[in-house]
């Protein structure tokens, strides 16, 4: 039993936690003295752990002032020749692929700032910082080619406009859906499921309130996400159960008896 358990592969997929024994924890450390002088040794430990996650909001940060000190034409411009909207994508679809995921339209990104240092900080320290750059790139890459297909199809058979090939696309929403939707495989029990379908209702709702290729964007984020997790959940499962078999087997097998050369000559003769 215990080669079993230390032969288990460490992975975070595998790694999953209950969030009222967590919650519970965290409510313990809030209420223990000297609260103030904790928090930003936590905060920093929180953050130093996330490097990615820090550094895109830094880089949010950094784009929005950068927005903040043009005139409103060249906002307009830059803005544009970053979307990934149906005529970028056929021209520059790696250029606009990788810019429009670090410019924000609009005011001060003070929501998708936070988000990206508390909820895609907390993903990335349960992943890991290759993980969860892999499946963000995952989701913002594929809900955007997704999308844009079905903007094409839709463009030709004339059930939009042709004007909503140069709309603008910018944002972090793609793959923050994905990965958001990934974190559902981070609990156990019924925090999975209430999580899960909030996160569906959530999204199909707006999907069919005031829809937009957005909308439907997220619902094509929110899938990839879901079918990586559970991918990856399942093959390594697989793995962890293939290896602990092999591990006990290798316990009930008994050890090889082999007599050798040097054997054999300390064996005593009768001498003739």
């Amino acid at each position: 039993m215990v080669a079993s358990t230390s032969s288990r592969l460490e992975t975070p997929w595998t790694q999953t936690v209950d969030l009222v024994t967590e919650l519970r924890a965290a409510w313990a450390w809030l209420r223990r003295p000297r609260l103030w002088r904790r928090v930003l040794p936590a905060i920093r430990a929180h953050l130093s752990a996330a490097p990615a996650s820090t550094a895109y909001a830094f880089t949010l940060f950094v784009t929005w002032w950068t927005l903040r000190g043009l005139g409103d034409s060249t906002e307009h411009r830059l803005i544009l020749s970053a979307s990934t909207n149906l005529i970028n994508m056929r021209h520059n679809p790696v250029q606009v692929l990788v810019a429009s995921a670090f410019w924000t339209d609009g005011g001060f990104p003070w929501t998708t700032i936070g988000s990206f240092l508390i909820v895609m900080a907390a993903a990335e320290r349960w992943l890991g910082t290759s993980r969860w750059i892999l499946l963000f790139a995952a989701g913002h890459i594929g809900a955007t080619l997704l999308t844009v297909t079905g903007i094409s199809h839709a463009i030709d058979h004339g059930i939009i406009p042709f004007k909503v090939a140069h709309a603008t696309d910018v944002g972090t929403s793609y793959g923050f859906t994905a990965v958001l939707a990934a974190m559902a495989f981070r609990f156990r029990g019924s925090t999975r499921l209430i999580w899960a379908v909030t996160l569906i209702v959530v999204l199909v709702a707006a999907a069919f309130s005031g829809p937009s290729f957005t909308d439907y964007g997220h619902l094509c984020a929110m899938v990839i996400g879901f079918l990586i997790a559970i991918l990856a959940t399942t093959v390594w499962r697989w793995i962890d159960r293939a290896t602990a078999r092999r591990a006990a087997r290798e316990l009930d097998e008994p050890a090889p008896t082999t007599v050798g050369v040097a054997d054999s000559a300390a064996t005593p003769t009768a001498s003739g």
